[in-house]
C-alpha cells in the first residue's frame, strides 16, 4: 500500500469583506496537517499588503508553516530584496519563487529594468538573503511563453541551478501528461523533487476558462463529465472529488510523493479530498468538517 505522501495546499489572500471566512477556512486545513501553506502574491499595492498581513499572521499563530510566493514583475532589486528580507527576519523563510505573469494576462514578459530577469536569479536572492527552502515552477505542458520541450527543460535546469530546492507544477488534467513529463525531467538529469500541482474543479466554467488562459489542456471527457452539471451543485462537488481522487491515486500509484493542491480557498473540497484519499486521520477529519 503506498504510503502518505506529503501534502501541501495553497490559498489566496482574502479582501477584507471575505477575511473572516478566509480565517475559517485555514483553520480547518489546518487540521488535515499539509506541510506547508503557501499563499499568493499580488504584485503591487493592495495585493501585496493583503499579502503580507496573511504572512505575518499565519506565522505569528500555531498552525501550518507559512510558504511565501514572490514574484520579480514591476518591482526592483532592491524592493524584492526589502520585502523579502522583510519576511524572513519574520520567521518565514520558506517561499515559492516565480517570475509572474505581467498585469493584462497574455501580454509579453517584460523585466523591470532594475528588477530580477526571472525566477532563477530570485532564487539566488532568496538563499542570499537567508531562505531555507525555496520552491520554484515546473510545466509539463508548453509554457506559453516557451517553445516546450527542452526550452521549458533549460528554465528548470536554470532554477535548480540557482538553488531551487524542488518544484511545483501547474496543473494538468491527465496523469500521463505529467508522467511523460517527470520522464523527460529524468531524462534530463535533474533528480530534485517534482511536486504534481492539483486544481479541484470547483466550477468547472471558471476553470476552463483560466486554464485556456495559462495554457493549460481540458480533455473532452472532462466538458463531457461537467458540462450537465453547471446547474447541480452537489453532483458537480461529488464530480469534483471524484476527479482529482482518481488522478491523485493514479499518479500515487506510480510513486509520486509530493502533491500541491490548488484549494482556492474553499475548505470543503480540498477535505473531501483528502478524506477519499485516506491522506487525514479520521478524527482529524472530524474536527475539519466541524
Amino acid at each position: 500500500m503506498s504510503r502518505t505522501p506529503q501534502v501541501s495546499f495553497e490559498v489566496f489572500p482574502p479582501a477584507p469583506k471575505v477575511e473572516e471566512r478566509f480565517w475559517t477556512t485555514v483553520s480547518r486545513l489546518a487540521v488535515l496537517e499539509p506541510v506547508y501553506l503557501s499563499v499568493t502574491y499580488g504584485a503591487g499595492g493592495s495585493g501585496r499588503d493583503r499579502s503580507d498581513r496573511v504572512l505575518r499572521r499565519l506565522r505569528r499563530q500555531a498552525g501550518p508553516v507559512p510558504a511565501a510566493h514572490l514574484t520579480v514583475v514591476g518591482a526592483s532589486r532592491a524592493e524584492t530584496d526589502a520585502l523579502a528580507k522583510g519576511w524572513i527576519d519574520a520567521g518565514i523563510t520558506r517561499f515559492v519563487a516565480l517570475r509572474g505573469d505581467m498585469p493584462e494576462m497574455g501580454d509579453a514578459f517584460a523585466p523591470n529594468p532594475e528588477g530580477y530577469a526571472g525566477a532563477a536569479e530570485l532564487t539566488v536572492a532568496l538563499k542570499r538573503l537567508g531562505a531555507q527552502h525555496v520552491s520554484v515552477g515546473a510545466y509539463p505542458e508548453p509554457h506559453p511563453d516557451y517553445r516546450g520541450g527542452e526550452s521549458d527543460l533549460a528554465h528548470l535546469q536554470a532554477k535548480f541551478a540557482a538553488g531551487a530546492d524542488d518544484a511545483i507544477t501547474q496543473y494538468v488534467f491527465e496523469p500521463e501528461l505529467f508522467l511523460r513529463y517527470r520522464d523527460r525531467v529524468a531524462a534530463a538529469g535533474i533528480d530534485k523533487p517534482i511536486v504534481v500541482g492539483v486544481m479541484p474543479i470547483f466550477d468547472f466554467a471558471k476553470v476552463a476558462s483560466f486554464s485556456r488562459r495559462c495554457g493549460a489542456s481540458v480533455p473532452a471527457w472532462l466538458d463531457a463529465r461537467f458540462a450537465p452539471l453547471a446547474d447541480q451543485p452537489e453532483a458537480h462537488h461529488e464530480a469534483a472529488v471524484e476527479t482529482a481522487v482518481s488522478f491523485c491515486r493514479r499518479l500515487q500509484g506510480e510513486g509520486v510523493e509530493g502533491f500541491h493542491i490548488y484549494t482556492l480557498n474553499r475548505a470543503d473540497l480540498t477535505i473531501d479530498i483528502c478524506r477519499e484519499l485516506g491522506w487525514a486521520s479520521p478524527a482529524k477529519l472530524r474536527e475539519a468538517a466541524a
